[in-house]
Order: structure tokens, then sequence, then C-alpha cells
């Protein structure tokens, strides 16, 4: 029976390349996303149903549930937020809307999607997407370090309380190439510098979460759950040697 996943965020970035990579290794996906060209395209792409929609709308998470499938085997959170500005600058509307699209959104996904999961044949699993900032302190990173050290913790309150029947973990990139990041990332020589900081010498590739994330949806991980783990090229727990 083939495993059935579904990727919050799955039309583009990280989201997208998990979703190419599980539907290479045979699993149905049902995607979400905001932008509905993008959304078809990648749907049409992959052979996944969709649910179109923002984690801001009241009536999201009821069409999700229904839409989804009445059985998961794994669930993606791959929304996020990039909102670098000192605190000075930094709104109540600002630090709200970092904190709904990347801890409430993914607290009401896995709450939308649990009666899917807990129907799961085997062990499901639920991968949320952290953030080296919450780890280790940046400046401008007030409003996103709050909102990404909530999903680490509620990564490790949701593995308590629904274990044994799902796990549940977090990977928390440092600074990746993703149309999110694109603006950041359009100086070239601001891009090498900022590549510069980890002690693997480059920036981060929707790839390299993907791979983690894929095997943390995987049986081959059925005995980890309550973890966030780093792809960061080493940023959070080493020096760079210059």
């Amino acid at each position: 029976m083939e495993s059935r996943v579904l990727i919050c965020g799955g039309s583009g970035g990280i989201g997208s390349a998990i979703a190419r990579l599980l539907h290479a290794r045979g699993c149905a996906i049902h995607l979400t996303g905001r932008d509905e060209e993008r959304l078809v395209r990648v749907a049409a792409e992959l052979g996944a149903t969709f649910t179109r929609g923002d984690v801001d709308d009241a009536d999201f998470f009821v069409r999700l549930a229904r839409e989804a499938g009445e059985v998961l085997d794994g669930l993606v959170y791959a929304v996020g937020t990039i909102n670098l500005r000192s605190l000075s600058r930094l709104t109540a509307d600002d630090f709200l809307r970092d904190f709904r699209a990347n801890a409430l959104g993914a607290a009401l996904a896995v709450q939308s999607a649990l009666p899917a999961l807990k129907r799961s044949p085997g062990v499901a699993s639920i991968v949320l997407f952290s953030s080296v900032a919450a780890a280790q302190g940046f400046p401008l990173h007030a409003s996103i370090g709050m909102a990404k050290g909530a999903v680490s913790g509620l990564t490790l309150s949701l593995a308590a309380e629904l274990a044994p029947k799902v796990r549940v973990n977090a990977i928390a990139p440092s600074l990746t190439r993703t149309p999110l990041s694109e603006r950041l990332l359009a100086n070239e020589p601001m891009a090498a510098a900022l590549a510069g900081l980890h002690p693997l010498q480059r920036l981060g590739n929707p790839a390299d979460a993907a791979a983690l994330a894929a095997f943390l949806l995987s049986k081959e991980s059925d005995w980890i759950t309550g973890q966030i783990i780093g792809v960061d090229g080493g940023r959070s727990s080493l020096r760079t040697k210059n």
C-alpha cells in the first residue's frame, strides 16, 4: 500500500523539493499553497491532489481535513516567513503574522490532520520546520526567532503527546536558496558573505532539507521522535576557521 503524505507549502521551495522526492519514491501526495497557478502546475506534474488556501483563512484547515484524505501516513508543514527587521521597526502585526504562519499554522495543520494520521496502518510521521535562529541568536531575527522557537517547543510537546502512534520531529535549516529568500540573496557579494558564515562555506539548497524530511517520514527513522535536527552547514554548533 503506497504511503500518502500531506505537504503544507508544497508548491515552492523546500516543500516542493520534498514533494518531488517523495513522489519519486512512490508516495501519494496532497499539496497546499496560496499561489493557485504554481500549485496546479506542481500538482499536475506529480499527479497530486491539492487544497488551495492561506493558513490565515478561517476555513482553510476545515477544508484541508476534508480534502487531504481519510488516511495519512505523513504530514509536512513547510510554510514559513523571512522577516528581518530591528526590534524598533517590528510591529505587533509583524510578530502575529510570523507566529501565525510558522507556529500557529503548524499546530492547526496537525490538529486538522490528526484523525487521518491516526488511521495510518503504521506509525505516522510529522515533520515541522524550525530554524537555526531558534537555537542561536542573530540580530534582526526577533520575530522569526520567536516564531520558530515556538515551533521547536510545539515539536517536543506534540511528540510526547502523540507517541507511540505518531512521531513528530522538526528540521532547523540555516539560510536556504528558495523563492522566499531570493530578495535577500539577490546581491551576490552579500550571498557569498552569508555563505562564508557557515563552516561548510555554502548556503543551503532545498534538496538538503528534503533528503532529511524524506528520511524522517520513512520507516527507516521509526525510532526517532521529539528531535529538532539542524540542516545548517554547521552554523548552529561550529565556528568558521576565518
